[in-house]
């Protein structure tokens, strides 16, 4: 995918009547909008988008999507709004009939609602066209204070917007700016976002999106690669272990039997001797004439790997969850038995910082599981007016910042 090409309208899941009537704006933004229609605004702005780190930004091609489905205004307002509540009493009506599965009342109700659509559509007046657009991509390394986007027209076509572009670029530039980070301190060895367990599933779609964006090697859902063409990657969980009653190997047979066509990473922490494990798995595949691609340490923070204890291995270095010492226990028991192909993967609590401690000290890792620590942090944006009428207007402390890197959006 050529980073340069910015995504289609198409790709996001928009919820457009929402979003025109400004369901997701705090309230005074949309006050501003509704101000400057009825006093018939006609002078033209400047809005300046910026934020105040070194950062990997994302989301700019999605704000644009937003900017251009849901720029504009109401022809007939009060009657655009009271249908607007009809169309949120029936989207709810909606929700409880799938759950109820009345399937024949639920179609009527979904072509009611598309109907709905359709007037609000043909009453709602289309402003993008006369907006001016300037950005930067997804994927570009901005610095603090430079201007990533200005949006040039009248302030009353977007104002309601700002709540809603200004989230997607927080959001997806924080992902990717945290992926960007670690993916550095690996310094060439795979990333794999596994951030799907540590919030709302809703956003997994743009922020595997982020990820990849920012060097991330695969995700793990298949709505996290949605935007890419690709499919979730990964093996087995400790419950799949569980079922087997806690036999490592027989489930890691069953999971290579199961799928031949997919590299078998087996996880092998489940007893807490990771050593042991990975080589009692190695030792079964090589008897039945399997490949084991490799192995993964996912060790808790709360606990000290029988392989540090047995090896008098205490007082060397923080002892709990994943190593360097374990790492270099698994490699070397592996590599003395003859299973120098079997790569190493780690997992559990991997960190920016963690990573250059295990590169650091050139622990025997192939690649990094990261999850919970990609989503932590803040990468705010600001909005504001900068110039009006093409005149220097704007709060104290922020001028304006006109940045030659800016492209105009088609």
């Amino acid at each position: 995918m050529d980073k340069r090409n910015r995504l289609p309208i198409t790709t996001f899941d928009i919820a457009t009547q929402k979003i025109r009537r400004g369901y997701y704006s705090a309230v005074y933004f949309w006050r501003e909008k509704q101000i400057l229609e009825k006093i018939g605004y006609t002078n033209k702005v400047l809005m300046q988008v910026f934020q105040k780190n070194n950062i990997v930004l994302c989301g700019v091609d999605e704000a644009i999507a937003i900017l251009k489905t849901c720029s504009g205004f109401w022809g007939a307002p009060e009657k655009a709004y009271k249908l607007f509540d009809q169309y949120q009493a029936l989207d709810q009506e909606i929700r409880r009939l799938y759950v109820q599965r009345k399937y024949q009342l639920l179609k009527e109700k979904l072509i009611q609602k598309v109907d709905l659509e359709l007037v609000l559509d043909s009453l709602w007046m289309d402003g993008s066209a006369q907006l001016v657009i300037e950005a930067l991509h997804d994927g570009d390394r901005v610095e603090p204070w430079e201007t990533m986007m200005t949006i040039d027209g009248l302030a009353q076509y977007f104002a309601h917007l700002e709540s809603v572009y200004l989230g997607i670029l927080a959001r997806r530039t924080l992902v990717a700016t945290n992926v960007a980070r670690v993916v550095e301190a690996a310094q060439g060895k795979p990333i794999l976002f596994f951030a799907d367990r540590f919030d709302h599933y809703s956003n997994q779609t743009g922020d595997g999106y982020a990820a990849m964006m920012a060097g991330a090697t695969s995700v793990a859902t298949d709505d996290m690669g949605e935007w890419w063409g690709k499919k979730g990657i990964g093996t087995m969980p400790h419950a799949l272990i569980a079922c087997f009653n806690g036999d490592t190997v027989e489930a890691s047979l069953e999971f290579a039997k199961q799928y031949p066509d997919i590299p078998c990473i087996s996880l092998v922490d489940f007893d807490n001797d990771c050593s042991k494990t990975a080589l009692d798995v190695a030792d079964r595949f090589a008897a039945e004439g399997l490949t084991l691609y490799g192995v993964r340490l996912d060790t808790s923070e709360a606990m000290v790997d029988e392989s540090i204890i047995r090896y008098d291995q205490l007082g060397q270095e923080k002892p709990t969850g994943v190593t360097p010492t374990l790492a270099r226990n698994v490699r070397q028991i592996l590599d003395a038995h003859g299973y120098n192909d079997v790569k190493i993967f780690v997992s559990g609590g991997f960190s920016k910082e963690k990573i250059e401690w295990f590169e650091r000290v050139k622990a025997p890792v192939d690649g990094y599981g990261c999850g919970s620590s990609l989503l932590k942090g803040s990468n705010d944006f600001t909005a504001d007016i900068v110039l009006v009428r093409g005149r220097p207007c704007s709060k104290k402390g922020r001028l304006y910042r006109p940045n030659p890197r800016l492209e105009k959006v088609d």
